[in-house]
């Protein structure tokens, strides 16, 4: 990092009266502030920095801080005033000590904070952040006056020095506000550099905000006259005038204005991957508006709307910004995404939210499953699944794939076991704007382990010994014309087996029924491409999604984007059944025939079509197959209990 400030560097370490939280900072020699402790860094030959033994840092993540004991807003106020009493010299970097347990390889990730400038902006995403990337945030102390430009050019040679160190490994620059125009304007005058951008609340400031801090009002009239422009500001804003000198917030302010105008002036030249967090409440900057522009202007950029935010969305504490970058599959340790290696498994809590967000699904339809041992018994529950992957699950896709949540929840609630479907790459890239949802409504998804359908992630998947959800029925079988139901539509060709037996994975055949207990077909695809109207809708939808199968032949073949018009059934009652695992382990050989691979991939179909029969059949006995019996024995017994079904 010397080279990245064209100094040498020093360590101070600061201990706020808190007493659990220090900082180690990075700084350049030019400055005039002593170091009151030991250096936490020595400077090595090639101008990379060491940690000296003197420092402490934790290294395990088991030390991972205690939820009831994370930092909050109250402490990001505390320690930025100790910070500021303490401060002089120029902009530098420093790392927090609890960013320290990060996994090997992580990716570099430079903060550059808002307004305030301080650097703690992250404050109380930093426990885990830090356990997946290498943070330094930048510190700009208050009474310093570093032009925007300036600034600009300490971070582009910070980014120039650690990827000339670490050519293969990405740059995340995590900006909000006036760090947001700064790290727009680093990434247009580096296209060549592999960055990855997250801009918070982007935007120019309200022109009435500008014209009231122009009148030069003491500090607390001008806080009070914004209030009153714009309603009841957050109360980040309001309690800059404890933090910040009045001189400071006209200097920030103006500095905005010039860093919009700069970074506005460089967009045609961003080429990151770049992923925009708005704030619907923010009172400070047009954030929606400026990050729907942005969306629209640079080529490689989603969105995330937070309709119930205000302007300093990463103190908000119902913000994880891990959470967020996982849904989007924005975090990477090399130039592309690696679904396999680059996967993070949902943390308890991030589970929770997502069961707790889909828990109507269950309680309406009350699911029940079934496996097969290895002796051929059948038992209910789960037993019957292997512990050990790599195992590919094959089944039916149920109309607009309704099994899909019951299923991936309660074989993770149960098992311990984390599905990895192999999703539609419309889950993940839009070819154009349109009438397809939003990236974002897929976020969940990706969160539990969707992959893009692709014989490389398909490797990666067993390579790394993973459940593997697979229908071979795809979009066709999930969006069935009328009288379809429970029925296949596989390609004639077998697509999975041979990279199966290449692996020795376990095949496990299932089936699930229900979808005509919840709903019935009203309008299908051809009842649909008779209305002028919705064969339009059909034709953009289908122009917006990348396309499967084109080489394919049959009812397969048709990959036609459309959403069939369904009548609403008072829920019955859906039922999985796995059956007996098929071994492929030690038939590699055997299976690189096209003929044995074919017989094999028949009868994982047949097995299929044996599952869903049998469950067809067995739920005609199932007295609490309606709804309203089962709600008389929860109301009975508790709306977690197991409503019981037929007997096996």
């Amino acid at each position: 990092m010397a080279a990245a400030t064209g100094a040498g560097l020093f360590s101070a370490v600061l201990s706020p009266a808190a007493g659990r939280f220090k900082f180690k900072r990075k700084v350049p020699v030019s400055a005039t502030v002593t170091p009151t402790q030991p250096p936490a860094f020595t400077v090595s030959d090639n101008g990379r920095l060491h940690e000296a033994a003197t420092v402490s840092k934790r290294s395990d993540s088991s030390e991972a801080m205690p939820e009831d004991q994370r930092l909050s807003l109250k402490d990001y106020f505390e320690l930025s005033k100790d910070m500021i009493r303490s401060d002089g010299g120029p902009p530098r970097w420093f790392s927090p000590f609890e960013c320290g347990s990060r996994l090997n390889g992580s990716p570099l990730l430079l903060f550059l904070p808002g307004i305030d400038g301080v650097g703690l902006g992250l404050i109380l995403q930093h426990q885990r952040l830090g356990e997946i990337f290498d943070i330094w945030c930048l510190h700009i102390p208050v009474m310093d006056r570093t032009p925007f430009a300036d600034l600009v050019e300490l971070v582009e040679r910070t980014v120039r020095s650690e990827n000339c160190s670490s050519p293969k490994r990405p740059i995340y620059l995590v900006g909000e506000s006036v760090g947001a125009c700064l790290a727009l304007s680093v990434a247009a005058r580096n296209p060549d550099i592999d960055l990855i951008l997250i801009l918070a609340n982007p935007g120019i400031p309200f022109k009435m905000v500008m014209a009231t801090v122009e009148k030069r009002l003491p500090l607390q009239e001008t806080v009070g006259e914004l209030s009153e422009s714009v309603g009841a500001l957050s109360s980040y804003f309001s309690v800059l005038a404890d933090v910040l000198p009045r001189e400071t917030i006209l200097w920030k302010l103006q500095m905005l204005s010039s860093a919009s105008a700069d970074s506005n002036s460089r967009l045609h030249a961003v080429k990151a991957q770049t992923l925009i967090l708005s704030s619907g409440r923010d009172l400070f900057l047009p954030s929606q508006e400026e990050g729907e522009r942005l969306r629209r202007t640079l080529p490689q950029c989603e969105i995330r709307r937070f309709n119930d935010s205000g302007h300093a969305l990463f103190l908000e504490e119902d913000v994880d910004l891990v959470t967020i970058i996982k849904g989007a599959s924005f975090y990477r340790r090399a130039r592309y995404l690696d679904y396999a290696s680059d996967y993070m498994l949902p943390t308890p809590s991030e589970f929770k939210k997502i069961y707790e967000s889909n828990r109507w699904i269950e309680l309406a339809t009350s699911p029940v499953m079934f496996s097969t041992l290895e002796d051929g018994k059948i038992v209910k529950g789960l037993a019957g699944i292997p512990s050990e992957g790599p195992v590919l699950f094959v089944g039916y896709h149920m109309l607009l794939g309704l099994e899909l949540v019951p299923l991936v929840s309660r074989i993770w609630k149960e098992r311990n076991i984390l599905l990895r479907g192999i999703a539609h790459p419309m889950m993940f890239t839009k070819l154009r704007d349109g009438l397809l949802p939003e990236l974002s409504s897929f976020d969940t998804f990706r969160m539990m382990g969707a992959v893009p359908v692709s014989a490389t992630n398909f490797y990666k998947l067993f390579a790394s010994k993973s459940h593997v959800l697979l229908y071979p029925g795809g979009m066709r079988e999930a969006l069935h014309r009328k009288g379809e139901e429970y029925k296949l539509f596989w390609p004639q060709q077998s697509e999975f087996i041979r990279m199966a037996a290449r692996f020795g994975a376990k095949i496990v055949p299932f089936g699930a029924v229900g979808e005509d207990d919840v709903g019935q077909v009203v309008l299908d695809y051809h009842d649909l491409m008779k209305i002028p109207y919705f064969r339009a809708g059909i034709a953009e939808l289908t122009d917006e999604a990348v396309q499967l199968r084109t080489d394919t032949e049959g009812e397969v073949a048709n990959q036609a984007v459309h959403l069939p018009i369904i009548l609403p059934k008072l829920p019955g009652r859906f039922y999985y059944f796995f059956g007996k695992p098929i071994e492929t382990e030690g038939r590699k050989q055997e299976l690189k025939s096209r003929e044995k691979a074919h017989e094999l991939y028949v009868e994982v179909k047949s097995e299929v079509e044996k599952c869903i029969a049998f469950l067809k059949e067995k739920r005609e006995h199932d007295p609490n197959r309606s709804i309203l019996p089962r709600l008389i024995f929860q109301a009975t017994h508790g709306f977690d209990s197991e409503v019981p079904t037929f007997e096996l």
